[in-house]
């Protein structure tokens, strides 16, 4: 059985990854240091249900700790790291860019480090729709230009391809890079929109409309994402020796460098968004019309063509559906039924 290092595995996105490949029959090592940047409870909750299957391991530690990260891969010999362990969210990069210095880049640096000393097959690691930053070409390509992002979470990320590709050409670490465009479904963020949006309306709060409602996101069902990044583990990147700058797509080079996009390849308006979801909660939202927030971005939309192309894998799953499973599980929890 291969081993494979998930960080962030009591996260979102790392639980639902976890999850799947212990029925695809991995040993999962899952790594995460629960800190309380939203209820460490959530994520108490996803460690349970991993801790059921003989399978996985856990141990609590923090990826900036340079020397337990090193002692994990030494003890576990990963074959594959899926890093998605990280400091999120835009707004909150503004009040605590120290946090995002820390976690999102010294903590790659010390994952990247740990994959030269003990190599692995591929390393996968997060990166973000946030690094389009101020671009205005739609839908968003890997060959487009990602030098101006709007947050300092969106230069993090892009910071991280650069580490990647860095380590990718000196050392010969063939590493990926999956951006992310607005992941959502069951167990996810309490801060992300559409988790506040249903807890508000079912409370009768209202919710912030930024932008007056004038924006749009390439919603991505959590179920979608886990595939692709499975089907991707083992398209492992090579170099490519007739690679030119002049003319060839950024998202890969002469190192075994590759970038995809993740997202659903169909923007919702976000008020289309909100009617969709008070459809299916049978409430009317109460709703605050704001200004745009600083480090949003208009719309994103993601270009899928080398995805399709290298794994013939798109994301799928439409708004209506995606939502509709997120709200069942969001009722079944706060009645504390949820199990899956």
């Amino acid at each position: 059985m291969k081993n494979v290092l998930i960080t962030g595995a009591a996260g979102f996105i790392g639980f639902h990854m976890s999850q799947l490949l212990l029925k695809e029959g991995y040993n999962v090592i899952g790594i995460d240091n629960l800190n309380d940047y939203y209820d460490p409870m959530l994520k108490e909750d996803r460690l349970a249900l991993l801790r059921k299957d003989g399978n996985f391991t856990f141990h609590r530690l923090d990826i900036e700790d340079k020397s337990q990260m090193d002692r994990a891969f030494e003890k576990h010999r990963p074959s594959y790291v899926i890093h998605l362990a990280a400091q999120a969210g835009v707004r909150h990069s503004i009040d605590k860019p120290y946090a995002y210095v820390s976690s999102n880049i010294v903590g790659f640096m010390n994952i990247l480090e740990a994959c030269r000393h003990y190599p692995v097959k591929h390393l996968i690691y997060a990166s973000s729709s946030s690094v389009y930053g101020g671009n205005k070409q739609s839908p968003f390509s890997t060959s487009h230009n990602v030098d101006h992002p709007v947050s300092l979470y969106a230069a993090t990320k892009k910071s991280n391809e650069l580490m990647a590709h860095t380590y990718s050409h000196l050392f010969g670490i063939p590493t990926t890079g999956i951006r992310f465009f607005t992941v959502y479904g069951p167990w996810g963020r309490p801060d992300m929109a559409y988790y506040m949006f249903t807890e508000a309306i079912l409370t009768g709060k209202p919710i912030k409309v930024f932008n007056h409602g004038q924006m749009e996101r390439d919603f991505t069902y959590i179920d979608d994402v886990v595939a692709g990044i499975s089907r991707l583990m083992d398209k492992i990147p090579v170099e490519n020796k007739k690679w030119d700058d002049r003319n060839d797509n950024p998202s890969e080079s002469f190192a075994p460098y590759k970038i995809y996009n993740m997202g659903n390849n169909q923007p919702v308006n976000l008020m289309r968004f909100i009617n969709i979801l008070e459809s299916i909660l049978g409430i009317e939202a109460r709703k605050d019309y704001l200004e745009m927030q600083p480090g949003d971005v208009l719309s994103t939309c993601a270009d899928t063509a080398d995805l399709e192309d290298d794994i013939g894998f798109k994301p799928t799953t439409d708004i209506e559906t995606g939502l509709a499973k997120f709200v069942a599980w969001y009722k079944a929890a706060t009645e504390g039924q949820a199990c899956n």
